[in-house]
């Protein structure tokens, strides 16, 4: 039986879709599942069906499997408020992070709103992978990148690649809204 797309998702299409975000070409995932890129094109069209077999073996190359494919999608909330930040207070620093969009560090990128007080500071980051942007909402920080300080005033922006240590301090204290990717908060 052949499922068409005309009123849900077809197979086909959530196959596509899957093997999309997983970054592969027809012709990568017809050789890890051993199929044929036609036959791999033309279940994509919903002009062909797996067998249940080739469906599972098809979500195993995907990294899925059949209960996840056909379970209802959840969908996030797009809109977060005061009461669903988390918030750790770092005293001994002077800092309050709010992670503003909850349990973000599954996602690509995980923003923060970070608050400094007068004479505050992040913790030294070590370097790693990714970037990071930061916009200062209120007060002023300095990016100390490597052996580098960079003053940033309230309506300016950061970015950097995050290639040696850094953090960042304030003298009057700030708020800053920081994103990374891929999250390292």
């Amino acid at each position: 039986m052949a499922f068409h797309g005309k009123d849900i998702m077809g197979i086909g299409e959530k196959i596509r879709q899957l093997r999309i975000e997983r970054g592969l070409t027809q012709e990568e995932l017809a050789d890890r599942a051993e199929l044929s890129k036609g036959f791999i094109s033309q279940m994509e069209r919903d002009l062909t069906s797996p067998s249940i077999a080739t469906l599972e073996d098809l979500l195993t190359c995907l990294g899925s499997d059949l209960h996840t494919f056909f379970s209802e999608p959840e969908h996030p909330p797009i809109v977060y408020s005061e009461e669903d930040y988390f918030v750790k207070e770092d005293e001994e620093h002077g800092s309050e992070i709010s992670w503003v969009v909850p349990n973000a560090q599954k996602n690509m990128m995980e923003p923060i709103r970070l608050r400094l007080a007068p004479g505050g500071s992040t913790i030294e980051e070590d370097p790693h992978e990714g970037e990071e942007f930061g916009y200062v909402l209120e007060g002023s920080v300095e990016v100390h990148f490597g052996a580098d300080l960079h003053p940033v005033k309230q309506g300016e922006s950061f970015y950097l690649y995050p290639s040696k240590e850094h953090y960042l301090t304030s003298e009057e204290g700030a708020v800053v809204i920081w994103v990374s990717t891929p999250p390292s908060f």
